[in-house]
C-alpha cells in the first residue's frame, strides 16, 4: 500500500489519546464533496515510505499512544492487517477509518483485535447513498459493515459530513433509525479545504441552524448524538 502522508500529533483525530495520523493513497467512492481528494485522484503523489514511517513510530514510543489511520480508504488495501500488527507489535492503540465498504475485511481486522477504535462514515441516508459517496452498487456492503460495528464490542462511532446542497434534516431521521442504538455518532461540519473533488464552489457548509435541526432529527434514535466543528 502507498502511504501519502503524515499528521504527527492530533489530539483530535483519536478519542482519548495523543495520537498521530496516517494517510493512505486511494479511494473507491468519489464523494465530491471530498477534502482529501489528493489522496483518492493523484497517482503522482508524494509518498512516505513505510520505512519512514516506522522510523517515526519507534522515536515517537513513550510520547504517543495511538496511530489513527484515514485515508483515502485504508481497507482498499489488502495488506492493512500487516501495517496494523506493526504498528501494535511497537506499543500503539490503533484507530480506523473507514467508508464501510470492505465488510470482509473489516470483520477480519475486528476479529484479529488490530483495532481498538473505528471511526465509520455515513455519508448520507440509503435513499441518497450512492449520490453522495459517487459510487453505485456500495449501499449493501456498508449496510453489512454498519451492522458489524452495532453488534460487536470494538468501541466506534459513526459520522456524517453536513454538506447544505447534499443533505437535508429529514435525511437524519433516516440515519437515526438504520444506526439506531449506536453510541456515538457525530454530524461534521464541512469545511472546503481548496481540494475538494468537484472543484470551485459546488459544496458549502450549512447553517449552524440546519445543523441543530439535523441534529434534533437523529436524537430519537441516538440519543447521544453531537455536532463536531459546527459553527
Amino acid at each position: 500500500m502507498r502511504l501519502g502522508g503524515l499528521q504527527k500529533m492530533t489530539l483530535l483525530d483519536f478519542p482519548g489519546r495523543v495520537a498521530c495520523t496516517v494517510f493512505t493513497v486511494g479511494c473507491n467512492f468519489r464523494c465530491p464533496f471530498c477534502h482529501n481528494s489528493s489522496l483518492v485522484v493523484t497517482p503522482e503523489l508524494p509518498e512516505l515510505s513505510q520505512d519512514d514511517f516506522f522510523a517515526f513510530l519507534r522515536k515517537r514510543q513513550g510520547l504517543l499512544e495511538g496511530v489513527a489511520i484515514t485515508g483515502g480508504e485504508p481497507l482498499l488495501h489488502p495488506d492493512m492487517p500487516e501495517l496494523l500488527t506493526k504498528i501494535r507489535d511497537l506499543g500503539y492503540a490503533v484507530k480506523l477509518d473507514t467508508n464501510g465498504a470492505f465488510p470482509d475485511r473489516l470483520k477480519a481486522i475486528l476479529d484479529a483485535g488490530l483495532a481498538d477504535y473505528v471511526a465509520m462514515d455515513v455519508k448520507n441516508s440509503k435513499e441518497k447513498y450512492e449520490l453522495t459517496a459517487g459510487a453505485a452498487g456500495i449501499l449493501p456492503r456498508v449496510e453489512e459493515s454498519a451492522a458489524l460495528l452495532l453488534g460487536g464490542s470494538t468501541p466506534f462511532e459513526f459520522r456524517t459530513t453536513l454538506v447544505d446542497e447534499l443533505h437535508e434534516p429529514e435525511d437524519f431521521a433516516a440515519i437515526g433509525r438504520w444506526i439506531a442504538g449506536a453510541k456515538r455518532y457525530f454530524i461534521q461540519g464541512f469545511v472546503d479545504s481548496g481540494d475538494i473533488l468537484a472543484g470551485g464552489d459546488s459544496f458549502h457548509a450549512a447553517s449552524p441552524e440546519k445543523a441543530k435541526a439535523c441534529l434534533e432529527a437523529v436524537k430519537p434514535w441516538v440519543p447521544g448524538a453531537q455536532l463536531r466543528g459546527v459553527e
